[in-house]
């Protein structure tokens, strides 16, 4: 196969995926949704026939599929940590821990008990044995928070009550249970583990969780004294550096028979909550390559399905009976039944936190797993896993925005306002905080001179943004309607004391950075007018 070919398939394939994405913004459906649709448009059932009579997947098999998936999972995890705040996630440590855990149990119990009493209606599948059953319920017991704030963030939705960091931890710690349970059914359904007790089983499950969770402890310390201790003359390899510890830690832990994925996600956990040099655009590395991650993940879905197959009865009758039974029994029931001790959550929080079970790329590669393993009726866990992915999508992915409104649990994003026009990178040293102003006629109202514009104590211009061109401006520098100023802040807390002290600017605030309103600016121009007149 040439090699030329092959590189000419996969940009095909994602440039065909991201420009995908622009239309799921528009429309707002889920970009992971559209990504399967690619796949599947380039598989065995659809253009990609013209390649292959399998589509483009001839150039992918089982293994080769399940070495991508592992990767993918691994980049995932560990930029879910990355991105994680320790501050945020330690008031909800407890629920977090429980819904990834002992939620994770309960809905792999009820919605495999529920998989192998639906089997049982059809002739063809009714041979399914209950720890079948569970496999197939463990495969789909996790949930992708990911995908969920990347549709909250795409609609300008934020969620009350610590909610998103609630998710983010069970996000992040679930999908190493889901892990566990999955490898352990295998390893029962395939007698690759001898005599197989309930017992064994535990253990197995403790000591996966401890020494996953203990080495990436260990291991993400090490990797931030190693990088302290590093004057790389190139900046630029930083990031590399990081990525080349997620795949350490990940390859280190699982010669030490810890959970490799719990390891990877409390080693970027680690390594995020530390200072380090050029750790914004570390993040900012990781970000794109999950994206990456969730593209080919999705992908390689869609050009291993065969369509046809899925038009089978009970493949889609199954399907059907246990996306809802997991949408409206099992995950609503999980987090009532976990929640019980937590008082301090509402029905609606409840209800909110059952809904955004949303299936993602994590199902996907245990599929595939369970496909690598030879687990029998291994085709039949991948089409309905398919099919539970797909339909979780389309329903709850498109609905999300409209279930936080709904429960009135919406907010504006807890982020920082982002800076557009300029690109700066401040310590985390640095106590001061950029935001950027446009000019607006309302602003030069009293004058077209940068002296003449009335800002915050303790705030500096810095730089002007005029069309393409950069400027740094001195008090006599005269400003046009539409120029971007770079403004510095000593203090972010007396910055956002000054800036936005009127409660009318309560809906533009941005969490720990001042946004400055044009309307406030003007009106306090003309209070300072009042207070300080001129002489």
């Amino acid at each position: 196969m040439q090699v030329e070919l092959i590189l000419l398939v996969l940009s095909l394939l994602f440039f065909a995926s991201i420009f995908t994405d622009k239309i799921g913004y528009k429309f707002g459906i889920p970009a992971l949704l559209l990504f399967l649709a690619v796949g599947m448009l380039f598989g065995p059932d659809g253009i990609g026939k013209l390649f292959n009579e399998e589509g483009v997947g001839y150039m992918l098999d089982v293994d080769s599929a399940q070495a991508i998936g592992t990767i993918a999972l691994c980049i995932i995890l560990f930029s879910g940590g990355l991105d994680t705040k320790l501050s945020d996630i330690r008031p909800v440590i407890a629920p977090g821990l429980t819904l990834a855990t002992l939620g994770v149990l309960l809905t792999m119990v009820i919605t495999g008990a529920i998989i192998y009493f639906v089997f049982g209606w059809f002739e063809a599948i009714a041979s399914v044995s209950i720890p079948i059953a569970m496999l197939m319920a463990s495969t789909m017991s996790s949930t992708d928070s990911a995908s969920v704030f990347s549709i909250l963030r795409t609609n300008g939705i934020g969620l009350k009550h610590n909610l998103r960091p609630l998710l983010e931890l069970e996000s992040g710690a679930n999908d190493p249970m889901a892990y566990v349970l999955t490898t352990t059914l295998v390893g029962v359904v395939t007698a690759t583990q001898g005599d197989v007790t309930a017992l064994t089983v535990v253990q197995d499950v403790v000591v996966q969780l401890v020494m996953g969770a203990v080495m990436g402890f260990l291991f993400g310390k090490g990797v931030v004294s190693l990088m302290r201790k590093s004057q790389l003359s190139n900046e630029s390899l930083y990031p590399i550096m990081v990525l080349t510890a997620c795949i350490f830690i990940f390859s280190a832990t699982y010669y030490l028979k810890g959970n490799t994925y719990l390891a990877v996600y409390i080693g970027g956990l680690v390594i995020g909550n530390s200072k380090f040099t050029r750790k914004r655009q570390t993040r900012s590395f990781f970000d794109g390559l999950t994206w990456l991650s969730q593209l080919v993940i999705f992908l390689v879905l869609g050009l291993m399905v065969r369509p046809h197959e899925l038009l089978q009865m009970e493949v889609i009758l199954s399907g059907l009976i246990i996306s809802v039974v997991m949408m409206f029994i099992s995950r609503p029931l999980s987090v009532i039944l976990c929640m019980l001790p937590f008082k301090q959550y509402r029905l609606n929080d409840k209800l909110m936190l059952s809904w955004v079970g949303l299936k993602g790329a994590v199902p996907i590669i245990f599929a595939i797993l369970c496909k690598a393993s030879e687990v029998p009726h291994a085709n039949l866990i991948f089409n309905i896993v398919f099919l539970c992915t797909l339909l979780s999508l389309i329903i709850q992915g498109t609905s999300l925005s409209a279930m936080a409104r709904k429960l009135r649990l919406t907010m504006p994003p807890a982020q920082q306002k982002r800076l557009v026009h300029f690109d700066i990178d401040l310590p985390e040293e640095v106590a001061a905080v950029a935001t950027e102003m446009e000019v607006t006629a309302e602003i030069l109202a009293q004058g077209n001179c940068l002296k003449d514009i009335v800002f915050a104590n303790k705030s500096l211009v810095i730089m002007v943004r005029r069309g393409e061109d950069f400027f740094v401006p001195t008090g006599q520098s005269e400003l046009e309607v539409g120029d971007q100023l770079l403004v510095m802040s000593d203090s972010a807390a007396e910055a956002t004391e000054q800036y936005l002290e009127d409660s009318a600017a309560e809906e533009n605030e941005h969490w720990g950075m001042f946004l400055i309103n044009n309307t406030l600016q003007f009106a306090k121009q003309k209070w300072n007018q009042l207070i300080h007149p001129k002489k």
